[in-house]
C-alpha cells in the first residue's frame, strides 16, 4: 500500500498525473524516427554546404518535436492517453514506410486510394518490410507506452500544468522556426512536396479533407446533367445499331507504349491496326488525375479537370447515354467504378472462378473478353436496338505486384521483378514486369478488336488509361502524387480509337484528318464529348470543341 501511495504522489507532481518523460519520448520518436523520409528529403534539397543544412534541419526537428509535445500535453489525457499514443505511432510509422519505399507523399487523393483499395490490392502491399515496421514502429513502442501507469490528479491543476507545458513547447517551436525562417520560406516555395511529408499531420489533414468531401457528396442528391435528353430511334435490327466498347485502362503510362515511340515493341497488335488505317493513337494525352479515385469519375464527367468538383454529386456519361435510350453496362476487373456505374447494370469479376484466368479473388484481363458477349445479351433488347455502350475496367498495369498482372505465356521481357518491394529490385527488372503488362493489354485489346470486327453493324473500341505510373524515376514509384507536383510519367497516358468500316461510314469520318488530330494534345476532358458525339447522343452538356471526331466528320 505504501509503495502504491508513493507512486501516486510521485506521479502527481507531473502534468495530469503522469510523468513528462514519456510525453517527451513519444514527441521525439514521432519527430525523428517517424519523419525519416522528411528529413532525408530536406537534407537532399537544401542549398549550401558545410554544417548549415544539418543545423537548420536539427532546428526543424526540434520544432516538430515541440509541436508534438504540445499536442500530447493537451490531448493525451486520462483514458485517451493510451489509444491516442497507439494511433499516433501508427500514423508516423506506416506512412513513413510507404514514403521511403515508393517515394510517395500523403495527401487527400492518397488517402482516397487507401479507403478505396480492395483486399486484393492491399494484399500486394503487405510485405515483410512492412510487417517489420509494424512490429518495431508500432507494436513494440506501443506496448511500452500502454504499460506506463496513469495516476489521477485534480483536473484544474492538470489543466494548468498541461496548458503551461503546451505553451512552453509552442514557444520553443516558434523560436526555432523564427531563427531559420529564411531557409524555411525558401525551401517551401520551391519544394512543395515537403508539406505532404510531415507525419502525422499530413495524414490527419488529408483524412479530414477526404472525409469532409465524402460527407458532402453523400449528403446531396445526385444532380442530373440533362433530364431532357432525346431518346434516339431504334434500328430495325440489333446488328444495325452501334456498339462502342470503352476500355478504361489501369496505370498504363504512355512512356512505355511503342505506338508512342517507346523502343520496345510493347503494342504490336495495335501497331498493325494503325498501319491498316483502322486505328488512331492519341500520343499526347493527359489524365484527369494521378489515381483511379480521382481520374475515373472526372473522365466520365463533362466538366474537364479544371472545373471538375469531386464533392458535387452529379450524373455522368453513362447516365446521359442510358437516358438517350441506349443499353449501358460496366464490367469491372478492378476495385470498382468509383460511383460511375452506380445506376447501370454492372458485373464484377472478383467472384468468378475461371480456370486459367482467375486465381483466388483476382482474374487476368482476358476474363473480360470471356464475359462481355454474354453480358451484352442480358441487356434490354429494345435498348440494344438503339445502341450499346459497354465499359470494361481493366486490372491493367496495377502495381506494385506487376508480375501478377500477366499470365505466364505473356512474360516476354525477363527477368522481371516478382516482389512488391520495388526498391529491392533492379530497375530493369521492374521495367520488364511493367512492360509485360503493357504487352498483355495490347493482346487483350487486339482480341477485342478481332471480336468486334466480326460484327456487320457499326462498332468501335476506345481505350484510355486512367493515370500513369512512376517506375523509379527520381526515386518515385507507383502513382498518386498531387497533380501539380506529379511527374509526367503519372499524367501522360495512352489513348487509342479503333473503328470498323461501318462505323467510319456511319460517322462520315475522314481517317487521314483524324490521324492529324491525334498528333495534337488531348486529355480526359475530351472523353465525355467524344463518346456522346460518336454515339449520336444529343445533350445540352455536349461541347463540340471537346469532341475529338467533330472536325473530321464530313457533312
Amino acid at each position: 500500500m505504501t509503495r502504491v501511495t508513493d507512486d501516486n504522489e510521485r506521479n502527481a507532481k507531473w502534468p495530469g498525473g503522469q510523468r513528462w518523460e514519456p510525453l517527451v519520448a513519444l514527441a521525439l520518436w514521432m519527430a525523428l524516427v517517424g519523419n525519416v523520409p522528411l528529413w532525408a528529403a530536406v537534407l537532399q534539397r537544401m542549398e549550401g554546404g558545410g554544417w548549415r543544412p544539418w543545423l537548420v534541419t536539427a532546428a526543424w526537428m526540434g520544432a516538430l518535436a515541440a509541436v508534438n509535445l504540445a499536442v500530447l500535453a493537451l490531448l493525451a489525457v486520462g483514458p485517451l492517453r493510451r489509444p491516442l499514443g497507439l494511433v499516433l505511432l501508427a500514423l508516423v510509422a506506416v506512412p513513413s514506410y510507404f514514403m521511403l519505399a515508393y517515394g510517395i507523399v500523403i495527401d487527400s487523393s492518397m488517402v482516397a486510394n487507401v479507403f478505396n483499395t480492395d483486399a486484393r490490392e492491399a494484399a500486394d502491399l503487405v510485405t515483410p518490410a512492412l510487417l517489420v515496421v509494424a512490429v518495431l514502429g508500432v507494436a513494440l513502442p506501443g506496448w511500452l507506452w500502454w504499460r506506463l501507469p496513469v495516476a489521477p490528479a485534480p483536473w484544474r491543476r492538470a489543466l494548468g500544468q498541461r496548458g503551461g507545458l503546451a505553451m512552453g513547447a509552442l514557444a520553443l517551436a516558434a523560436l526555432l522556426l523564427w531563427l531559420t525562417f529564411q531557409d524555411l520560406a525558401a525551401l517551401m516555395r520551391t519544394e512543395r512536396t515537403l508539406r505532404y511529408m510531415i507525419n502525422p499531420y499530413n495524414s490527419i489533414y488529408a483524412t479530414l479533407r477526404h472525409g469532409l468531401g465524402r460527407h458532402a457528396l453523400a449528403a446531396g442528391p445526385v444532380q442530373p446533367l440533362d433530364d431532357q435528353v432525346p431518346v434516339l430511334p431504334a434500328h430495325a435490327r440489333e446488328d444495325d445499331a452501334p456498339l462502342l466498347v470503352l476500355v478504361v485502362g489501369e496505370t498504363a503510362r504512355a512512356a512505355n507504349v511503342s505506338l508512342g515511340g517507346y523502343t520496345r515493341d510493347t503494342t504490336p497488335r495495335l501497331a498493325a491496326l494503325q498501319r491498316a488505317g483502322e486505328l488512331v493513337y492519341f500520343a499526347d494525352t493527359t489524365s484527369c488525375g494521378t489515381n483511379t479515385q480521382t481520374s475515373v469519375p472526372c473522365m466520365f464527367a463533362p466538366d474537364g479537370r479544371q472545373r471538375y468538383d469531386p464533392a458535387r454529386a452529379q450524373e455522368n456519361l453513362l447516365d446521359v447515354v442510358q437516358r438517350a435510350g441506349l443499353a449501358v453496362t460496366w464490367l469491372d476487373n478492378q476495385s470498382g467504378c468509383k460511383g460511375v456505374c452506380a445506376r447501370v447494370p454492372t458485373l464484377a469479376t472478383d467472384r468468378l472462378q475461371v480456370p486459367g484466368l482467375c486465381s483466388g479473388d483476382e482474374c487476368h484481363d482476358e476474363v473480360l473478353l470471356r464475359e462481355l458477349p454474354g453480358t451484352l445479351q442480358t441487356l434490354d433488347a429494345q435498348r440494344r436496338r438503339v445502341g450499346t455502350l459497354a465499359v470494361l475496367h481493366m486490372m491493367g498495369s496495377h502495381g506494385p505486384a506487376y508480375h501478377k498482372r500477366t499470365p505466364a505465356a505473356f512474360k516476354r521481357f525477363e527477368p522481371e521483378c516478382t516482389s512488391a518491394q520495388l526498391q529491392t529490385c533492379p530497375r530493369e527488372h521492374i521495367v520488364n514486369a511493367y512492360d509485360n503488362t503493357i504487352a498483355y493489354t495490347d493482346h487483350v485489346l487486339g482480341e477485342l478488336v478481332a471480336w468486334l470486327a466480326q460484327r456487320r453493324g457499326p462498332a468501335a473500341l476506345l481505350y484510355v488509361s486512367d493515370h500513369g505510373e512512376s517506375l523509379g524515376e527520381g526515386g518515385l514509384y507507383l502513382h498518386g502524387m498531387p497533380y501539380a507536383l506529379a511527374p509526367r510519367e503519372q499524367t501522360h497516358v495512352p489513348m487509342a480509337l479503333w473503328l470498323n468500316g461501318t462505323m467510319r461510314q456511319r460517322l462520315q469520318l475522314d481517317m487521314a484528318c483524324l490521324q492529324r488530330r491525334a498528333a495534337e494534345p488531348a486529355s480526359h476532358d475530351h472523353l465525355f464529348h467524344t463518346v456522346a458525339g460518336l454515339l449520336g447522343v444529343r445533350t445540352r452538356v455536349y461541347d463540340a470543341e471537346r469532341d475529338l471526331l467533330r472536325t473530321c466528320r464530313r457533312g
